[in-house]
């Protein structure tokens, strides 16, 4: 009895060992990406939750011309739910705005707690350059980046919602260089984007997948990106209006035309395809003649060839190029 009692256990060591060994040439399941329309309305729910249970401190931006995102303290309702003093709190749900867009198809809402409008004259587009300072954290305030000094951004490097929100602010007002080498910037736009998972790193990146995200920045400023250098500012490259420049190739040839030098493949750079004179008065060509110089005016949009409401740099039909100086 003893023997078959040593016997089992010897067998039953040797099946454990076979079915853990990684060499028995099964594969990995690998986990299935999430389906973004479900996973959108899952994040609503987490991001209204937190909305309904934080409070900020909306006393501290009353009066304050220059605010900042250390100003801003959120917090966590106490357990009775009731708000503490509420002549300088407020709950973020009561303070929040509203927006909605669409994303890979899929219609996403997210929310901006617009803390200051921000006294500069320009706003960003959803593809350009801008300086802030920033700060992310996660639903649970865990903190997975953020800037010490003002810090410069391709809008098109990042997730999809800060395309959204930051046209919605404006520029500082204005800068003062320090004597020590830095620049402080005055009335800047302030705000926290309340973003879903959709509109963060979705599947992707180093955070828990799926993860909704909180962002506090202050904008500094702004400079409109020409990824391609071809004279169309890359956010008039988004041809179907989509705030999604990846879906933009005119020419059907990979390669999207905001970072496409032509964007019809004509065998005309778009930016050769800029025909209006810059000085009508200046017969640039030197051959007697002011109507035929084709020296571009610096905006390949408003050349149209064949009248047909195309511009010739989208037109695969018109290949008329300001080098061809002697061409009407």
């Amino acid at each position: 009895m003893k023997i078959n009692k040593i016997t089992l256990f010897i067998l039953c060591l040797i099946v454990g060992f076979v079915s853990c060994s990684k060499d028995d040439g099964t594969d990995v399941t690998e986990v299935p990406i999430r389906d973004r329309a479900e996973q959108q309305v899952i994040d609503k729910d987490s991001l209204i939750g937190y909305l309904e249970t934080h409070y900020y401190n909306s006393s501290a931006f009353v009066n304050n011309t220059n605010p900042s995102i250390n100003d801003l303290i959120i917090s966590e309702l106490p357990q009775d739910n009731v708000l503490p003093d509420p002549s300088n709190n407020t709950l973020l749900i009561d303070a929040i705005e509203i927006k909605n867009t669409v994303f890979v198809d899929v219609d996403y809402e997210y929310y901006i707690l617009r803390l200051n409008q921000g006294g500069g004259i320009e706003s960003p587009h959803f593809s350009d350059n801008i300086r802030l300072n920033f700060s992310g954290n996660l639903l649970n305030e865990e903190v997975f980046d953020s800037s010490a000094n003002p810090v410069d951004f391709d809008l098109t490097t990042l997730v999809a919602g800060w395309g959204r929100v930051l046209p919605e602010f404006n520029v500082a007002e204005s800068f003062i260089e320090n004597g020590d080498g830095t620049i402080s910037f005055m009335n800047a736009g302030v705000g926290v984007m309340f973003l879903p998972s959709g509109l963060g790193f979705f599947s992707e990146g180093n955070l828990p997948l799926y993860s909704p995200l909180i962002f506090k920045f202050e904008l500094y400023q702004s400079n409109i990106n020409d990824h391609d250098l071809d004279g169309v500012p890359s956010y008039l490259e988004d041809i179907d209006n989509d705030l999604d420049l990846r879906n933009d190739d005119t020419d059907e040839n990979g390669v999207q035309d905001f970072i496409d030098p032509d964007d019809d493949g004509d065998g005309t750079l778009t930016v050769e395809e800029d025909l209006e004179d810059i000085d009508p008065n200046v017969d640039s060509s030197g051959d007697g003649n002011l109507t035929n110089d084709l020296d571009g005016d610096g905006d390949p949009t408003n050349d149209d060839t064949d009248n047909d409401g195309i511009p010739n740099y989208l037109d695969i039909d018109d290949t008329v190029s300001n080098t061809d100086d002697n061409n009407n």
